[in-house]
């Protein structure tokens, strides 16, 4: 004897929505989003505020109350404090967005007018402040020898001791080397230069140049690269680890073949900040390279420029072409960094570990 089953009910659309309750449409975010602009601008025009930033920060905080305020009315107390806190991350995103992008867009419509040839193919030899010619070949070519050789010392050593922190490191040593890295984490870029012009320069008389320079970044690349590698090999798998020790491979063989190219891309994009950190530093270079505008290639022999000191030596004269220059170079500098962010993340994934 079989016995019928009741068909089971249809839940609609309809039905769906009585469930989730009461949600605001989407285009709301837009709507409130043009209203808060509005009466922001309506508050500038009729008041004494004048500054771009006070209206944005107006229309930001008038955007989260009338976002909240909706919410709460239509879809209650409980996804009000929920929306409220995705408007309060998103709105925050924006605003930080826009310093940078009113930087690029001020450096790019200042810079790009002089961009040429002849800029990036002559110096400032016998080029005066008050002469239309002149050219960054002299600097960019300083800056790519201290990086380059400042990235040489750095990254390996800091690599090193990153691998010694995380897979070697016990007790009082590796506090002590946890604490100067901390320390060394927050030193301002001209005490590092002021060490290297007192002890390279001063002291052993060896003299300006560039890898005095070079030294002096060195000191504040080690720990940005330090702290970078040693976090992305914490992330590597303790099971990858125990796998090559069944397997019988020594420890130091799994940390080469395994942890450190499992952490690779990690390790590169810490490095590559470190290397962008050190590329628009003043200081250091200011106090040991000294600078010149002459070409000089040999980076252990004699002063050179850099980009970050041809930057400052240009924006502290008061003529537009001096001022010209500066803008030119500071988005130089801009576009270096950007293609090296851009060929380390290229090189991070072709050699992702599979």
């Amino acid at each position: 004897m079989s016995t019928a089953t009741a068909p089971e009910p249809v839940v609609t659309g309809e039905d769906r929505l009585n469930l989730r309750g009461q949600t605001l449409p989407r285009w709301t975010p837009l709507a409130v989003a043009a209203g808060s602009v509005v009466l922001a601008l309506l508050i500038y025009f009729v008041t004494p505020v004048d500054s771009e930033i006070q209206i944005v920060l107006m229309a930001a905080i008038l955007f989260l109350i009338a976002m909240s305020a909706a919410s709460t009315v239509v879809e209650g107390a409980r996804r009000a404090r929920d929306r409220f806190a995705t408007t309060l991350v998103y709105t925050a995103f924006l605003l930080a967005l826009i310093p940078l992008v009113a930087v690029l867009v001020s450096v790019i419509s200042k810079g790009a007018k002089r961009l040429d040839l002849d800029f990036f193919t002559h110096s400032m030899n016998n080029i005066g402040a008050r002469d239309a010619g002149g050219g960054i070949y002299h600097a960019i070519i300083g800056t790519v020898e201290q990086v380059v050789i400042a990235s040489a010392i750095a990254v390996p050593f800091g690599l090193l001791v990153a691998i010694y922190l995380v897979e070697y490191g016990q007790g009082r040593i590796s506090r002590v080397i946890s604490f100067f890295v901390d320390v060394l984490t927050g030193l301002p870029s001209i005490i590092a230069g002021l060490f290297v012009l007192s002890f390279w320069v001063l002291a052993l008389g060896f003299g300006f140049s560039g890898f005095a320079g070079a030294l002096a970044l060195v000191v504040l690349m080690i720990p940005t690269v330090v702290r970078s590698s040693e976090e992305m090999l914490k992330l590597v798998p303790n099971e990858l680890r125990e796998a090559g020790y069944a397997l019988g491979v020594a420890k130091w063989r799994t940390i080469l073949k395994v942890v450190v190219p499992t952490a690779l891309p990690g390790i590169v994009t810490g490095v590559m900040l470190a290397v962008a950190r050190v590329s628009g530093e003043t200081a250091p270079v200011l106090l040991t390279v000294f600078g010149t505008n002459l070409i000089n290639s040999n980076p252990f022999s004699g002063e050179q420029s850099s980009l970050p000191l041809y930057i400052y030596s240009q924006a502290g004269q008061p003529q537009q072409f001096a001022i010209d220059r500066a803008w030119a170079a500071a988005l130089v500098l801009i576009i270096i960094i950007m293609l090296l962010n851009l060929i380390a993340r290229l090189f991070a994934g072709r050699n992702r570990l599979k």
